[in-house]
């Protein structure tokens, strides 16, 4: 598994003095980034082969948001391949081991020169090391279902600070859109999120807000209503509370 450990700032925390949501994913997402680059393919190994990793769908159990000043570890680890997909894992712990996050997720292995999906190789994945067990979280779909009733909300125009390195919408920015849309105050204890179609710069993001059983579902769609990516919240319903578990 690679780790990386790190101290919760302020600039990361939300109104309550905790990681915000939005500050659970980008550590998530630094820490596969950071898994890449140490392994010698990182973002600039892969504009020179042309490839891109593209995350496809996850979902993210958050057990307890840490506080600020609060020394954290994130670790990452994959579990396997099948054709286009490669699955990883996620974790984050407290200074007593504690889980406080984990994370399933999908990814696709894209051909930058056609656009394309590749199949997965296995020196694609050998520099991340043998494949660690999968946590038990249940099954990650790929597709989230969407509600047929929702209420519509105005468009959010892409601006520069959604953009990442690959010019698209960063996969952290679709959940804060959704979640802003949404616009509930309590705590969440569960995202799933589906990205279907990039969204660039200008694009304009329309977000559609539903029910389906106990998730609120937010699809952020073109003005054709296809989605760019669905994301669906599932509020705590118990406080806060870790459990142990092993680095």
């Amino acid at each position: 598994m690679y780790t990386f450990d790190s101290r919760i700032r302020y600039s990361e925390t939300d109104a309550s003095g905790r990681l915000s949501v939005t500050g659970i994913i980008n550590y998530l997402q630094d820490c596969t980034t950071f898994h890449s680059e140490d392994m010698g393919v990182g973002v600039d190994y892969m504009k020179q082969v042309q490839k891109a990793w593209f995350l496809s769908s996850w979902k993210i159990e958050i057990l307890r948001r840490p506080e600020l000043g609060e020394r954290i570890t994130t670790g990452t680890w994959h579990y396997g391949t099948k054709g286009i997909y490669a699955y990883r894992n996620f974790g984050m712990w407290d200074e007593e081991e504690k889980e406080l996050v984990r994370a399933d997720s999908i990814w696709i292995l894209c051909d930058m020169k056609t656009g394309r999906p590749l199949r997965i190789a296995e020196e694609d994945v050998l520099p991340y090391g043998s494949c660690r067990p999968r946590l038990e979280m249940g099954a990650v779909p790929r597709k989230i279902e969407i509600p047929k009733e929702y209420e519509q909300k105005a468009g959010i125009v892409v601006a520069s600070h959604h953009i990442d390195t690959n010019q698209h919408v960063n996969n952290a920015k679709y959940v804060e859109i959704a979640r802003e849309a949404w616009n509930s105050e309590k705590e969440i204890s569960e995202i799933r999120a589906d990205y279907k179609k990039a969204a660039v710069l200008g694009d304009i993001l329309i977000p559609r807000i539903g029910k389906i059983g106990e998730e609120a579902v937010i699809s952020l769609c073109r003005e054709d209503g296809q989605p760019y990516a669905v994301v669906a919240f599932r509020e705590k319903s118990v406080p806060d509370e870790g459990r142990g578990i092993e680095l």
